[in-house]
């Protein structure tokens, strides 16, 4: 699966709120007289707008295991509303690593967790990459301010790194994603891992630094050896 970064995404009431005086202003509106438009609210529902920015593959994705399904009520449970009668936000909660060979379905547990906690009433910031992609965003080159783009990545109410590991391991890998985990850690912003490394591989190709935040941070989730894929095909 190939994911490109995406820009966080704002689900809940702020978000359709922005997203509908874009739309008024488009129209040349009066926000004032919007009160007498027909209600449209339907159409900018917080599941629609996290939809819009999941790949189609994974927008029907559905979380089933029960530890992902835990994770999902711990951090619903932890969310927090920014005002009085404002939408709770993810803030902070829990992480997961989830291994297993490829095909496993760890991927669409990922997405199908975050598609749980906006059905739960829920908003969040989030957003996703592979570990190639990430790596390939964050290297030093013209035009790009790669600490920025670090930044976004570190701050994410929500994040899912899919494929860790699969990326060559190298001196500059184990600094960047020590960083990145590091701030997650420090701030215990959930994260949703996903590798097709063996948890004991893991402290070989990300070092010790990393791992030992990463065994803090996250609950461990071991598939089953079953590629997925496969048998849908078959």
């Amino acid at each position: 699966m190939h994911t490109r970064h995406r820009e966080p995404q704002l689900i809940g009431n702020e978000g359709a709120l922005e997203r509908m005086a874009r739309i008024l202003a488009a129209r040349n509106i009066n926000p004032a007289d919007a009160a007498a438009l027909p209600d449209d609210s339907e159409q900018f529902s917080p599941l629609d707008a996290l939809l819009a920015g999941m790949p189609p593959r994974y927008q029907a994705a559905v979380a089933d295991h029960p530890t992902v399904l835990d994770w999902v009520r711990e951090v619903t449970e932890a969310a927090v509303a920014p005002s009085r009668g404002a939408r709770r936000q993810v803030t902070t909660g829990p992480s997961l690593l989830m291994a297993g060979v490829v095909g496993a379905g760890k991927t669409h547990q990922a997405y199908g967790a975050v598609r749980a906690v906006v059905q739960c009433g829920v908003g969040v910031r989030w957003c996703a990459t592979t570990a190639a992609d990430l790596y390939a965003d964050l290297r030093p080159r013209p035009g790009v301010d790669s600490e920025r783009e670090l930044a976004a990545f570190s701050r994410c109410p929500l994040l899912i790194i899919d494929d860790l590991g699969a990326a060559k391991a190298s001196e500059w890998v184990e600094e960047v994603t020590y960083r990145l985990i590091n701030r997650r850690y420090n701030y215990e912003l959930p994260t949703l891992i996903t590798t097709n490394l063996a948890i004991r591989d893991l402290r070989a190709y990300l070092g010790d630094r990393v791992t030992s935040r990463l065994a803090q941070m996250t609950t461990r989730v071991e598939f089953e050896a079953v590629d997925r894929r496969r048998r849908t095909a078959a």
